[in-house]
């Protein structure tokens, strides 16, 4: 099928964006709507945007009884199991027939992965068969995930399995530049380009900020909150969050912590931090509102390839606190809106930190910066790059063949 021949380099406009109309997307996910998070929140987001310009998607992911969201657009179920250890999430095991007679039905134009699964894998396979174009999204370093359960040594052996996967896959569309060249770097591919994360302004701003809700947490007005923001399990750095905030605790720093969000090592970040506020998941204008609450956010994970919570707490104005990773690198300017920390510096990581909580004017200062970056995500444009590509892609096989 031939799409329209409009300039897709140009900045996207209405008069210079490529007709979608013409567009037919299958996208395969690994949790599309089951357990929510950063990655199926732009997946969604994403299938929203392409359904306003007039595509036709179709996603194809595990499905339960109760998932934590209603899926945007169609959504047609993928055999899975529960992954062991981690029941809450679903490991897809293959197409199955339902899904490939409903392929066949659509009759895809373009194929986009966003996990490297099994169902994954097959669904590249289906797409070389018949030489659909495949657009792989990244969004976690999978390959960095045993070393918070002592197994580092499997890390070689895991990239080299992505590698394999990805280099099968037309192109690469990385959240962040820092993740991208990290993917350079370990020679995932030769086609990468950025599919940036956005942040929702009505939702995250300053203006969010309820000084009662603190209150009701029994926080006063005076005390400085430290936050963490996300999932709870140990590959986000919960042992090195819980760690700086004793090495602040035994120094003297007075100081608050809240914690936001849920996830299977709740009872061991409890257990941690026993005077930490755990407010559980929030979401909405609940969570825009406990996040506007805190003072900083502190964010040690090195997992994430964008970090939606950063950019969701610098939208709030809140200086940010970060390990020098990938996502967080492209987000946080040291010294400019927040503080970037060699990955497990438990020292160093709560200077930082003290240096926000005895310099209100600092922290002012940051959180201005960090607002004003902010400003530079926007969700139609950052998604209307993941439509281009989608574009060119099919135009570069419709020519090669």
């Amino acid at each position: 099928m031939s799409l329209p021949l409009t300039n897709s380099a140009a900045p996207a406009t209405s008069a210079t964006q490529p007709d979608l109309s013409a567009l037919r997307v299958a996208l395969f996910s690994g949790n599309y709507n089951y357990v929510r998070d950063g990655a199926n929140q732009a997946l969604n987001r994403l299938v929203g945007h392409l359904l306003r310009q007039g595509a036709a998607v179709r996603v194809y992911s595990p499905v339960v009884a109760e998932p934590a969201f209603a899926p945007t657009g169609d959504l047609v179920g993928l055999p899975s199991v529960a992954l062991p250890g981690r029941s809450e999430y679903r490991l897809p095991m293959a197409l199955g027939p339902t899904a490939r007679r409903d392929l066949a039905a659509f009759k895809p134009n373009v194929v986009h992965v966003s996990s490297p699964d099994v169902a994954g894998h097959r669904a590249v396979s289906w797409a070389r068969g018949r030489h659909l174009p495949v657009l792989a999204s990244v969004h976690t370093r999978f390959d960095t995930y045993p070393r918070y359960y002592n197994m580092a040594w499997i890390e070689p052996v895991l990239t080299a399995m992505l590698r394999r996967f990805y280099r099968r896959c037309d192109a690469l569309v990385a959240p962040s530049e820092s993740m991208a060249q990290v993917l350079r770097d370990q020679r995932m591919n030769y086609d990468i380009s950025l599919w940036s994360r956005g942040v929702d302004r009505d939702t995250f701003n300053p203006g969010r900020r309820d000084a009662a809700w603190r209150q009701s947490l029994g926080i006063a007005d005076d005390e400085v909150v430290i936050g963490f923001l996300g999932r709870l399990v140990m590959e986000k750095g919960l042992d090195v969050f819980a760690d700086t905030i004793d090495d602040l605790t035994r120094r003297g720093f007075a100081h608050r912590v809240i914690v936001i969000g849920e996830g299977p090592a709740r009872a061991w970040f409890e257990a941690r931090l026993p005077q930490a506020v755990f407010v559980g998941f929030q979401g909405g204008s609940d969570l825009g509102r406990a996040v506007a609450s805190m003072d900083v956010l502190f964010n040690p994970s090195v997992t994430e390839t964008f970090g939606n919570v950063t950019l969701e707490a610098m939208a709030c104005a809140l200086p940010v606190v970060a390990a020098e990773a990938t996502g967080s690198e492209s987000l946080v300017e040291n010294h400019v809106n927040g503080r970037l920390i060699r990955p497990g510096a438990i020292h160093s990581f709560a200077e930082a930190l003290r240096a926000y909580l005895v310099d209100p004017d600092l922290r002012a200062r940051h959180g201005r910066a960090g607002e004003a970056r902010a400003h530079d995500f926007s969700w139609d444009r950052i998604n209307q790059a993941v439509a281009d590509t989608y574009v060119r892609l099919i135009r570069q096989k419709q020519a090669s063949r």
